[in-house]
């Protein structure tokens, strides 16, 4: 498996090109699915692309902008799955919360991940059976890793959403729960809170893409979450072909800071 200190060397790389970006006065595009687009996505991406390539030239590599341009791979049991900028309109409202994602997926499951937050300043990573960790960032360098893990369930949870996609369906689904405080928060930040056990829950009944959530999802999982669809199935990559959506698209999910509230 390609090193989880070479992905983390990739990230830093890419949210170095996105604050170049940052400082700038950029303009954002639109893609074909009304979603904006940035010169931060693209040179973030290809930078990543090329780190990618000469670290393990055998891996697929899915990443977002060469997806929305119509380069698609080949089929493969292994692949990275990437988002060069993840919250673009987080980036475009520069409020800071945005990411860079990259994931490694080996038979549908994410096995490592990296994502990093170039404005906040810190980076999460983790991989099976590794564990999961937090550093914070300055100039894009990290500092020490430190070990995180999601923490058990209290009585009343803490729920993260998403700042730009929030729904009364949401709402609803969480009234199942005792929810002492919902905290709104952009790009994969809302996987990495649970898995430093800072929150508890997060429903996302909403559309996203694969290279949305892999990243968070593998640092989650390494931390001792989960993330299951809403009946109670484990979240799968590398999704072709499917009846009900295009390809690497994700079900409605829920990501668990405690596993044994999947069981609720």
């Amino acid at each position: 498996m390609v090193r989880l200190d070479t992905l983390i060397a990739i990230a830093l790389e890419g949210g170095r090109e996105v604050m170049a970006v940052y400082g700038t006065d950029f303009s954002a595009g639109t893609k074909s699915d009304a979603s904006p687009v940035t010169d931060a996505d693209l040179r973030s991406e290809r930078v990543i692309l090329e780190r990618l390539r000469a670290a393990a030239p055998e891996v697929t590599i899915v990443a977002e902008e060469a997806m929305a341009a119509g380069r698609v791979p080949a089929e493969a049991e292994t692949l990275f799955l990437v988002d060069p900028l993840d919250g673009t309109k987080e980036f475009v409202n520069r409020n800071g919360d945005f990411t860079v994602n990259i994931a490694l997926v080996e038979a549908g499951v994410p096995v490592a991940g990296v994502v990093y937050a170039p404005a906040i300043g810190a980076l999460w990573a983790g991989s099976r059976g590794k564990g999961a960790f937090r550093a914070a960032v300055e100039d894009h360098v990290p500092g020490t890793l430190q070990p995180i893990h999601t923490r058990a369930a209290p009585e009343a949870l803490i729920a993260v959403g998403s700042r730009s996609h929030g729904s009364a369906e949401t709402e609803a689904w969480l009234s199942r729960f005792s929810v002492e405080r919902f905290v709104s928060r952009g790009s994969s930040l809302k996987f990495c809170l649970l898995a430093s056990g800072e929150a508890d829950i997060y429903p996302r009944l909403g559309r996203t893409m694969e290279w949305d959530t892999a990243a968070g999802d593998a640092v989650l999982r390494a931390a001792g979450g989960l993330v299951t669809t809403l009946d109670g199935a484990p979240l799968v990559y590398n999704k072709r072909g499917q009846a009900s959506d295009v390809d690497f698209a994700n079900p409605h999910f829920v990501a668990y800071g405690d596993p044994a509230l999947a069981a609720l």
